[in-house]
């Protein structure tokens, strides 16, 4: 069904968003539509396009894809388009998709490194100077804040209402289910809210471009991230399997990254972690490695970095990347429930205290914590092009996973 193939271009972040990527048909179709909605608001003014899909569907690709086109019509002193000589931006909420962003400025004449910033920093740019974009571009647009954020120096109430003042056109891509924290949570009614007041138009990516599984594979991880087991999907090309030693997983996954590249290990924000420069360790038996390390100056995404293999990484470093085979450990607030034979989560053990902090506003808040953790599971189990490895830290959902795979094999 899926062809792999295996070279340096291919596990190469930047070229799986390069606008000289292929496109499938329905992409080709939602840009277009974009370009044209772009043309026609331009003049207009106070549009918003949103470009909806799960995880894997290329929404990025397709962003990149559509503002490299915008970029090259604005800046082409020769050119005839409506376009031309228009201020366009791109703004990204998210570290390591900015790197993998502003690394792509170097590489056409029509970008700019200054053409991409985070969402604070323009907006207060904007401010500073009294300006306003032509058509902003807005990706992973459910990471935006929506409330105030000292440390973020963001004092504003919500960062899409700010970033609609200061541009004419803006197009941006949205997925709730990929909402992590607190002050920055999202669903589609605040998102419709916010956006009412402006003429809207919505499209739906549905194709499946990073995991190469069949239906089965992908309708078990979706149901799994709502908190429901079920039976073992086929063996099929894409390699899908659960261990009951985390250092096996490990020393499997380090083969995969030793013939095809790109394979790393990630786990629920299960285990303590602070920035103070110190390492941070898991332990899961006789497994022992620490957390991801921040290197803001690391000029490569973590997801790229040759030696992030000796790490465990985090749904922050890997959200946005496509990674060939992945590991998930799921950590000690993930447990089994017997009476529903499905999942139940413990926010007391979960160690990401940032993602919830500042609960003013929330309705419901104690269900929109396990909303975000599923979404942080739905993340880091969407990763994988070739295939999945996943570890339990709860022996009751470790007994329960290995049975399903042990009956697989025996039927």
């Amino acid at each position: 069904m899926y062809t792999f193939l295996n070279n340096e271009q291919n596990n190469n972040a930047l070229a799986k968003i390069s606008p000289e990527k292929i496109l499938s048909n329905e992409q080709i179709t939602l840009q277009n539509k974009v370009e044209e909605f772009c043309k026609k608001y331009i003049v207009q003014g106070q549009a918003v396009f949103i470009i909806e899909g799960n995880a894997g569907t290329g929404k990025s690709l397709v962003l990149n894809k559509i503002f490299n086109t915008l970029q090259k019509q604005a800046r082409d002193k020769n050119g005839a388009s409506v376009l031309q000589g228009t201020q366009n931006y791109l703004v990204v909420n998210h570290p390591e998709m900015m790197k993998l962003y502003k690394n792509s400025s170097g590489k056409y004449l029509y970008l700019k490194q200054k053409d991409f910033e985070r969402p604070t920093t323009f907006i207060n740019r904007m401010h500073k100077e009294g300006k306003k974009a032509d058509i902003l571009l807005i990706d992973e647009a459910h990471l935006l804040l929506t409330r105030p954020d000292n440390y973020n120096r963001f004092t504003q109430e919500n960062q899409l209402e700010e970033l609609l003042k200061l541009a004419r056109v803006v197009v941006l891509v949205f997925d709730e289910k990929q909402t992590l924290k607190f002050k920055s949570y999202w669903n589609k009614s605040l998102l419709n809210t916010i956006a009412a007041k402006y003429s809207v138009q919505t499209y739906y990516l549905k194709q499946q471009f990073r995991m190469h599984a069949g239906a089965d594979i992908q309708c078990w991880i979706e149901e799994f991230c709502q908190k429901k087991i079920l039976p073992m999907p086929q063996k099929q090309l894409f390699d899908f399997q659960f261990f009951d030693d985390a250092q096996t997983l490990y020393e499997t996954l380090k083969e995969k990254n030793a013939l095809y590249g790109l394979s790393r290990l990630v786990a629920t924000y299960d285990y303590p972690y602070t920035l103070d420069g110190q390492d941070h360790f898991i332990t899961e038996g006789r497994f022992h490695l620490r957390w991801d390390r921040s290197k803001p100056q690391e000029k490569l995404p973590w997801a790229e970095r040759p030696d992030t293999i000796d790490e465990v990484g985090s749904v922050y470093t890997v959200q946005g990347f496509d990674l060939n085979y992945v590991g998930v450990i799921l950590g000690p607030s993930v447990l089994y429930n017997a009476s529903t034979d499905g999942l139940r989560l413990d926010p007391t053990r979960y160690e990401d205290s940032a993602a919830f902090a500042g609960r003013g506003g929330l309705l419901e808040p104690e269900q929109v914590k396990e909303r975000i953790m599923l979404n942080a599971l739905n993340v880091l189990l969407t990763r994988a092009v070739r295939g999945l490895y996943i570890y339990a830290h709860d022996p009751a959902l470790r007994a329960r996973l290995m049975a399903l795979q042990t009956k697989a094999v025996l039927t």
